[in-house]
């Protein structure tokens, strides 16, 4: 690598806001002895309801900001900026590890024998060619359902991951798709969803069966499998150091920071009490 950065240098973690707070959590689980920076893009949020070109320009800003910081590696915790800028920034960026989410579409399509898959994503990421041609490939293997989620990431970013705000916004959002359908598994295609993850299980197991078509677990409960990127792109992160040599070797824990670009202080508080430290 060119620049001046070695194994204790941080990696850096960014998303268009809060959401992205749930794969620094995976990857501090993971990895605890690295040193982290993250980067909540608030201002500028949501990603999923811009333009794909508005989007890649926020995603490079960000990215120029975190390399000034002595990143050596950078995580888009974001589906939506991965589908429109992680090519791009490795492009222009081609000595950076740049890792990138991908919805979990692989691991749900292949849950059980042609399962019915609920895709739970910004509208932005259900356009993009990215996903397209994900969905297309396991086509065979199961049926999906996209389900465009308005207004989740700005509920998850106000603060509220559960309760009857979010349960009235969800039922709003899969009551559509779901109501006497059988559904084997969704996967949570944005990093916000994550955090609200509890509630969406709720949600589902409420809606999406008709006494006629139900799916048990193995204790007999009605059962939605639900899947996300998040472990898959904290083990990417850690291969991607592991080959360039750059894992930090310290046995002792690494430290974290947050930033965001919003002037609202709460978002910070936010931030640290979802990573739970």
């Amino acid at each position: 690598m060119n620049r001046k950065t070695d194994r204790t240098s941080p990696i850096a973690v960014f998303d268009s806001g809060l959401g992205g707070i749930s794969i620094l959590r995976v990857l501090r689980n993971l990895m605890p002895n690295e040193n982290y920076i993250y980067y909540g893009d608030s201002a500028n949020a949501p990603y999923g309801e811009k333009t794909h070109d508005e989007v890649r320009a926020a995603a490079e800003r960000v990215t120029k900001l975190l390399l000034s910081e002595g990143a050596k590696a950078v995580v888009i915790a974001c589906n939506t900026a991965t589908s429109a800028a992680a090519e791009y920034l490795r492009a222009i960026n081609p000595n950076l590890p740049i890792i990138g989410m991908e919805p979990a579409v692989k691991p749900a399509a292949c849950c059980s024998d042609h399962p019915t898959v609920l895709v739970m994503a910004t509208p932005l990421t259900l356009k993009e060619e990215k996903f397209r041609l994900l969905t297309k490939k396991y086509r065979d293997c199961a049926s999906f359902i996209d389900v465009p989620c308005h207004g989740l990431v700005e509920m998850v970013e106000s603060g509220v991951t559960s309760g009857n705000e979010m349960n009235s916004l969800l039922h709003g959002i899969l009551d559509p798709y779901t109501i006497g359908q059988k559904i084997d598994a969704a996967v949570l295609g944005c990093t916000h969803y994550i955090h609200a993850r509890a509630a969406i299980e709720n949600v589902l197991a409420e809606n999406l069966f008709s006494p006629e078509s139900e799916t048990f677990d193995s204790h007999g409960n009605k059962h939605v499998q639900i899947f996300d990127g998040a472990l898959g792109t904290a083990k990417e992160t850690e291969r991607r150091l592991n080959e360039a040599d750059m894992l930090n070797t310290s046995d002792t824990r690494g430290s974290v920071k947050i930033y965001n670009s919003s002037e609202d202080t709460a978002l910070l508080e936010r931030s640290y009490k979802l990573l739970n430290i």
